[in-house]
């Protein structure tokens, strides 16, 4: 028996790297997956159903765009009824270009705050209805340690995951009376398959470890754990909160 047996995820960017962890882990505690990624992810959709034996679906689209969330929860609720789990991975950060915030374009600053924050708040707009019907939901936005520190020549990337901060306990108090738990799981610097395809920001790693309590690289799989407490049962009475995996940089 899975501790999400059961349930229903949609993970968004779910369809390579973190996101795609992200969706393995909730499959491997029994979750059905909803993988919804600006690319197709009917490939990884179908091997995570294969290995972990679970219902799963496919859906493209940009979760900036509110035409294409609509239809993915559409869509999501057709195939299974309901909705138990978001998680609002979708974000844009590898290609973003590491320069002062004078030299960054006006169109930049706002596709990254199209992508990392129009997108949660749309996803959760259209969602939280169905967790509200149901009486029960877990949203999990993916946030980011670097908005506890700040990172130089990063202004709209930090800015974006600092809101989320806002965005969290904000939300958490409006849907809480609805049974639906809100909080943010913020990662460090991961050595993602997004971040090894643009190894630009792996220039931050070493001065990234030396900060940290424990000095190593930090992987997807080390974010599994704390994932999967945000999405079952044994977090349901936690919301607003964050919780930072980072091997301990954010606190020394």
């Amino acid at each position: 028996m899975g501790q999400l047996d059961g349930r229903v995820a949609i993970v968004t960017g779910g369809a390579k790297s973190l996101g795609l962890t992200f969706c393995r882990a909730l499959a491997a505690q029994g979750a059905s997956i909803v993988v919804f990624d600006i690319v197709d992810g009917v490939a990884a959709a179908d091997r995570i159903a294969k290995e972990f034996g679970v219902t799963t679906l496919a859906i493209t689209g940009d979760v900036s765009r509110e035409d294409e969330v609509t239809k993915a929860v559409a869509a999501a609720i057709a195939r299974f009824g309901r909705i138990d789990i978001l998680v609002n991975n979708a974000a844009y950060f590898a290609t973003i270009p590491i320069v002062p915030h004078t030299e960054l374009a006006t169109d930049e600053w706002d596709r990254v705050m199209e992508v990392n924050l129009r997108g949660p708040f749309l996803m959760a707009k259209h969602v939280t209805p169905h967790m509200s019907a149901a009486g029960y939901g877990k949203i999990i936005n993916i946030g980011s340690a670097t908005a506890n520190k700040g990172i130089p020549n990063l202004l709209a990337y930090v800015s974006s995951k600092a809101a989320m901060l806002g965005f969290t306990r904000t939300l958490s108090r409006e849907v809480g009376a609805s049974g639906i738990c809100v909080n943010t799981l913020s990662p460090g610097l991961i050595e993602s398959e997004s971040l090894l395809e643009n190894p630009h920001h792996l220039a931050f790693q070493d001065r990234v470890i030396a900060t940290r309590a424990l000095q190593r690289v930090s992987v997807p799989d080390d974010l599994v754990g704390a994932l999967v407490f945000l999405a079952s049962p044994a977090s349901d009475f936690m919301t607003g909160q964050t919780v930072v995996v980072d091997g301990g940089s954010v606190n020394i």
